[in-house]
C-alpha cells in the first residue's frame, strides 16, 4: 500500500531551471518517473501536473510542453508499463521452447511485474482514464503482452497440449488468474502471507503451474 511521502517543500523551483536540465528532450520522462515516484509515495490522491513538476525540478507549465492534462500523463506511465511487462515477459518466456512451458513462464513473468512495479500497474489497470486506453505498438517483430498469451495458447492448442476448442475462453482464464493474483498481492489483500519479491514468486509458480495444469487437454480427449 502507498504511504505518505515527505512534506512539500515551500521553494518553488526557478523560472528557468528547466532550460538548462533538459535540453535533450528527457523532460517527457523525467515528468513520468516523478509522477511514477510520486503515486508509489503519496498515492493517485496527491498526483497533480503541479506537484510532478516541482518534483522533477521544473516550472510549472513545463509539463504542458508534452502532456495536455494529468490523464495524457497518466497514459504515457501506463504505455511505459504495458512496454515493460511485455519486455519481462518475453525475456522469461525466451528460454524456453514448449508452448506449456512457455505459458508457465509468461504467467509467472506477469504476477512479477505488477510486484515489482506496483505504480504502473495500478495505472495501466485502473479506473484513471474517461476514454478507453490500450497497450503501445511494440517495436517492429516483438509481440505485446496479450498477444504473447494468446499466441502461446494457441500454439499449445495447435500442438495438441490445450484444451480445444475456441482459444478465447483459455485466455481469459489464464488472464484472469495471473492478473486476479497479481492484484491481490499488490493490494496488500493476501497480509502476511507474503514477506517479499521471494515469496510472491513462489506463490505465482503455484498457481501458475496450477493454471497450466487445468488448461491441458484431458488424456481421454
Amino acid at each position: 500500500m502507498a504511504t505518505r511521502g515527505r512534506r512539500k517543500q515551500a521553494a518553488e523551483a526557478p523560472a528557468d531551471k528547466d532550460k538548462g536540465r533538459y535540453h535533450h528532450g528527457d523532460l517527457r520522462q523525467a515528468l513520468v518517473d516523478a509522477a511514477v515516484a510520486l503515486i508509489a509515495e503519496e498515492g493517485f490522491g496527491a498526483l497533480t501536473l503541479r506537484e510532478v513538476a516541482r518534483r522533477a525540478g521544473v516550472t510549472h507549465a513545463a509539463p504542458y510542453r508534452h502532456f495536455a492534462d494529468k490523464e495524457a500523463l497518466l497514459e504515457a506511465v501506463a504505455h511505459e508499463g504495458f512496454r515493460a511487462m511485455a519486455r519481462e515477459m518475453r525475456e522469461r518466456m525466451a528460454p524456453e521452447t514448449g508452448p506449456l512451458e512457455r505459458l508457465y513462464a509468461a504467467g509467472v513473468a506477469y504476477v512479477m511485474f505488477a510486484v515489482r512495479h506496483p505504480p504502473h500497474f495500478r495505472v495501466m489497470f485502473g479506473p484513471h482514464f474517461t476514454r478507453p486506453i490500450s497497450a503501445p505498438p511494440e517495436p517492429e517483430g516483438e509481440e505485446g503482452a496479450f498477444s504473447l498469451l494468446v499466441n502461446t495458447i494457441k500454439a499449445g492448442q495447435a500442438a495438441g497440449l490445450l484444451r480445444a476448442g475456441e482459444s478465447q475462453p483459455l485466455t481469459l482464464t489464464a488472464w484472469s488468474l495471473v492478473h486476479g493474483l497479481a492484484s491481490l498481492i499488490v493490494d496488500g489483500q493476501l497480509g502476511e502471507a507474503l514477506q517479499g519479491a521471494a515469496d510472491a514468486e513462489a506463490l505465482a509458480r503455484v498457481q501458475t503451474r496450477l493454471l497450466v495444469e487445468g488448461l491441458k487437454r484431458p488424456a481421454h480427449g
